[in-house]
């Protein structure tokens, strides 16, 4: 039975390893820039219906949750589509180690949104720059698996989130548009980036 189990246990590691040294093509384009329609949407909303968002810090905030997880519900079905499309055995694996790349950003992300809201709601206009830096921070954990030009977008979202905390720290406002354009020029950078890789891709092969 420990034959067993160490048999099964090098396999899993091999296909561990093969999986991180092969390059992950279950982000698709398509559903990326679908993302940065979301937040161009979101941003709108805000604007036009929220007023003051710095009266209703909540709205704002679980107006965002909900975006993020909708795109992260559109990119995942997506993914895994893709995954087993072009991954075939490996699908799985691959999908696991790509969710575990960027899940720590996230839920540091939802966490800090968490302790503004119910501890210190004068610092929610910090928010939108954090919540760059972390993506940023998650381009950077998976570019090891995906087109090294993805590296753009995560500098891109660093520097954003960067100077959106420098322009915020102005007046402490929250601000729907230092939120979202951010967003929607760094997914759709994303999706340009990774429509150009997968043509090369399909041409390669």
């Amino acid at each position: 039975m420990r034959d067993l189990d160490k048999a099964l246990a090098d396999i899993l590691a091999i296909r561990n390893q093969i999986a991180a040294g092969t390059a992950f093509r279950g982000y698709g384009p398509a559903a990326v820039a679908a993302t940065a329609g979301l937040a161009a949407i979101t941003t709108g909303l805000q604007l036009l219906l929220l007023g003051d968002p710095n009266a209703t810090p909540a709205k704002f905030v679980v107006g965002w949750l909900v975006t993020a997880l909708l795109a992260a519900a559109i990119i995942g079905v997506e993914m895994r589509a893709r995954s087993h499309r072009h991954h075939s055995g490996l699908a799985d694996t691959m999908i696991y180690q790509a969710v575990e790349q960027m899940l720590p950003a996230g839920i540091a992300g939802v966490a800090l949104a968490g302790i503004a809201l119910q501890f210190a709601p004068e610092t929610l206009w910090m928010l939108p720059g954090l919540w760059q830096i972390l993506m940023g921070l998650a381009v950077f954990a998976s570019a090891r698996s995906l087109p090294s030009t993805v590296r753009i977008g995560g500098a891109w979202y660093f520097v954003a989130g960067v100077a959106v905390l420098m322009l915020a720290s102005r007046n402490h406002a929250v601000s729907p548009l230092l939120m979202g354009a951010p967003f929607v020029i760094g997914q759709s950078l994303m999706a340009v980036i990774l429509y150009v890789a997968t043509e090369r891709s399909d041409a390669e092969e």
